[in-house]
């Protein structure tokens, strides 16, 4: 099983406490990496709200290609983070090249374009980098997209933040960052299968096994949709489950458990909800969506709506807790005492199959949504 530690706060701290929290819950995850993705930037990224950022890493001559693609599009680079390498003790991460969060400026011929022309823009940039990086394994780019950071390495997540220097910079904070301590379950390594999954501002990661995988990437894929490609990881599908969900047919957010775990007919029957024949419908016609795990997914949604879904199996570990202004959802308990220790554990959550656990932007309140119910409870801070 993997590890995940999400947090969100409504002022900036440091990945490094996700990574502090990844630590706690060692014993299910390996050494097989790590996966950070920051979102509603601060320290250095604080004045750069709308301009997109590119995370990717690059050999030598994938820096020379990517400088020359970006330059020949038209960007110009407005502000680049690189970390500060702390090889001490990191003898099992092998370094690359080139670690890349650039800013970028528009080009001067697209600054006057709509916001989805240029999340198409974002997209559309995003996979022709991958394209070019593949060819000869030169470039591994992870997301392209404003006021977002990803980062990911092979090793022990402790062992990769200590070897960024996560622990000793404050140059790259935010109020909402995902991170997740991978258990290898591919036949190879592969930067690509590292969780969180990120396209056009929705990002998942999760524990478990999509034993649905297979008929899931045939109906994403048969969607002519270009961003969903790839599928190095089984889990990979949650994100573009959440982006065909919110992105293209425009469903509220709370449908994404109606689609991935539908209730069965009698359930329909026995429940309280006003909207049972568009479930029905949406059952009937995303029925190929649906998921056999068991699995835990922590998703933000592209308004910042961070969330807990459940397989309705409910086999792998999964709780929410906080105070006001910081609210973590973790694999375990230990990881929100490690990120939230002051916190009163009688508001503790453990999301069961018919919950849709919700924090919305500022971590002011944790939501529970009852799919069964159609209801939602609120747990207030005080």
């Amino acid at each position: 099983m993997c590890r995940l530690s999400a947090i969100v706060s409504n002022s900036y701290f440091s990945p490094f406490e996700n990574i502090v929290a990844l630590e706690t819950m060692k014993e299910g995850h390996d050494a097989s990496g790590l996966g950070l993705v920051l979102r509603d930037l601060g320290g250095n990224f604080e004045d750069f709200k709308g301009f997109p950022i590119l995370s990717c890493i690059a050999t030598a001559v994938g820096y020379e290609k990517l400088n020359a693609f970006m330059h020949e599009k038209g960007f110009q680079i407005k502000y680049r983070w690189k970390p500060n390498l702390n090889l001490k003790n990191s003898s099992d991460i092998i370094p690359k090249e080139h670690y890349i969060v650039n800013v970028y400026d528009y080009p001067l011929y697209f600054k006057d374009k709509t916001e989805e022309e240029k999340e198409d823009f974002y997209l559309k940039t995003r996979l022709e980098i991958r394209a070019i990086g593949e060819l000869d394994g030169s470039i591994t780019v992870f997301s392209f997209w404003p006021d977002t950071i990803t980062l990911k390495e092979i090793g022990d997540p402790l062992d990769v933040g200590t070897f960024f220097g996560l622990d000793k910079q404050d140059s790259l904070k935010a109020k909402i960052i995902f991170a997740q301590g991978r258990q290898n379950t591919n036949y190879a390594i592969n930067l690509y299968a590292c969780h969180p999954f990120f396209i056009q501002g929705y990002f998942t990661m999760t524990n478990g096994e999509n034993t649905a995988f297979i008929p899931i990437k045939e109906f994403l894929t048969s969607r002519k949709q270009p961003g969903y490609i790839g599928y190095n990881s089984d889990s990979e599908v949650f994100a573009h489950i959440l982006h065909y969900s919110r992105n293209i047919l425009k469903y509220p957010l709370i449908y994404y458990k109606d689609i991935i775990t539908p209730m069965f007919d009698h359930e329909f029957e026995q429940s309280t909800r006003k909207d049972i024949k568009i479930l029905k419908l949406i059952k009937k016609s995303l029925r190929m969506l649906t998921i056999d795990g068991p699995n835990c997914i922590i998703g933000c949604d592209k308004d910042n709506t961070v969330f807990m879904v459940q397989d309705s199996k409910k086999l792998r570990p999964g709780a929410v807790g906080g105070v006001r202004g910081k609210i973590a959802l973790m694999s375990e308990i230990c990881g929100i005492t490690s990120a939230i220790p002051d916190r009163d554990i009688k508001n503790d959550v453990f999301p069961m199959k018919y919950d849709f656990i919700y924090v919305q932007q500022g971590a002011e309140e944790i939501k529970i949504w009852n799919q069964k119910l159609g209801k939602t409870t609120t747990i207030n801070f005080h």
